[in-house]
């Protein structure tokens, strides 16, 4: 348990007060959960408050650029067999996010928290974290977050010393990189399909060497950590050489290495591998990831990919030819403005699908698909698209907003 139990100060308690007033002004308008802005006027009357409503509470930190909304669900499962939970399981994950989901967490004796990558080093300092999670980091957002070098530098200067049980993944070298100013760290082998972002040497600029799944470089010895935990097919590998199987209704292998990584964080509060895996089948979506649904008389599954690596995690999940494709492409605030990751993304693996394109931007990719020679239609909502759509499950994948838009308009 986190040591210190001091009670809210009265300022802390009106700061709490008036956010989660702010919160209930912003849902009773329909403006979404009122997460965001109850944070902001939280803070906005006690700067410090994120800290205070951390005070008694084993934090775990969960960052990276893709699965962290995913793997602080499984997090959070794992660990309410070992006591209560707080998260922000609706992904709000900057700090004003975070401060409103810990103000509803009074009583909680866990707080699993997903932080965007660019807060993590000022949220681990605000929140003393016993434990930091790190999954991944690849091109996302360059218009906003700038290059993933630049932030790997960040979370190493963040993190050093910090007395947080560092879980890293051991199969990225910009997170391995990231973790190593950390005195204890926890290896874990989950996987990185995505390998654009990771061709050089973050520590000396070099060029790194892939055999099989190992990596290293030539130049100044930087290489690829033995891990402790890894995934092994449908299975969890733990430091000592057990088995567990992994049963998760989310598809994917990138949610069993999102699993692997959550048995890592929760045996280090104590809950065995077996218990922990258990407890993550309970969980069938995320914030609407994964789910599928009713419109139109035809089935949907919605997917959410954000990035280039994202889209080719979700590629390799979706049911083969002919199963029906819509994809859906904005660039609003939320996205990053910036459409030029859409020429990272591989889609002639898109190839035999009957594909069909929606979204605020979906000329550019249009484009990008004609470039790739696949066929696909043009279609001005979702609603003509699924009309026109062949028989069968549709699979729709959108990044952030349009995969918002999309879930507001077949009321999920």
């Amino acid at each position: 348990m986190a040591g210190n139990t001091e009670p809210l100060s009265p300022r802390a308690k009106l700061a709490v007060t008036a956010g989660k007033a702010a919160a209930a002004v912003s849902r009773a308008a329909g403006r979404g959960s009122g997460s965001v802005i109850g944070g902001k006027v939280a803070l906005r009357l006690d700067p410090d408050l994120l800290g205070r409503l951390a005070q008694h509470l084993d934090v775990i930190l969960v960052s990276a650029t893709n699965g962290k909304t995913t793997t602080t669900r499984l997090i959070a499962e794992a660990l309410r067999a070992a006591g209560p939970v707080v998260s922000n399981a609706l992904g709000a994950n900057m700090p004003a996010g975070i401060t409103s989901a810990l103000a509803g967490g009074s009583d909680a004796r866990y707080g699993v928290i997903e932080v965007d990558e660019k807060y993590l080093a000022g949220v681990a300092r605000d929140t003393t974290p016993k434990a930091i999670a790190l999954l991944n980091l690849s091109r996302d957002q360059l218009d906003r977050a700038g290059e993933t070098r630049m932030l790997a530098e960040r979370w190493r200067e963040g993190l050093a010393g910090t007395k947080a049980v560092v879980i890293a993944n051991a199969d990225d070298p910009l997170v391995v990189w990231a973790s190593s100013s950390s005195p204890t760290v926890v290896w874990v082998a989950a996987g990185q399909e995505w390998k654009d972002d990771a061709w050089s040497c973050p520590s000396c600029g070099g060029v790194l060497q892939w055999p099989n799944d190992d990596w290293f470089c030539a130049d100044c010895g930087f290489r690829r950590p033995a891990p402790s935990w890894a995934l092994s097919g449908d299975h969890v590998l733990d430091p000592h050489g057990s088995a567990w199987p992994i049963h998760l209704q989310l598809p994917g292998r990138a949610n069993k290495a999102n699993a692997t990584t959550s048995a890592a964080v929760a045996a280090t509060f104590g809950v065995p591998p077996q218990v922990a895996l258990e407890r993550m089948y309970a969980v069938q979506a995320v914030a609407g990831r994964y789910d599928v649904v009713s419109f139109l008389g035809r089935e949907l599954r919605l997917l959410l990919a954000k990035n280039p690596a994202g889209w080719l995690e979700t590629f390799s999940l979706i049911d083969p030819p002919p199963t029906p494709v819509i994809l859906a492409v904005n660039a609003r605030g939320a996205d990053g403005t910036d459409t030029s990751w859409l020429w990272d993304v591989d889609y002639t693996r898109l190839a035999g699908h009957p594909i069909f394109v929606i979204g605020d931007r979906k000329l550019d990719l249009a484009v990008r698909l004609e470039v790739a020679n696949l066929q696909f239609q043009v279609c001005e909502s979702v609603d003509e698209a699924v009309q026109y759509a062949p028989p069968g499950r549709i699979e729709l994948i959108g990044n952030y907003t349009a995969f918002q838009d999309v879930r507001r308009r077949v009321g999920n």
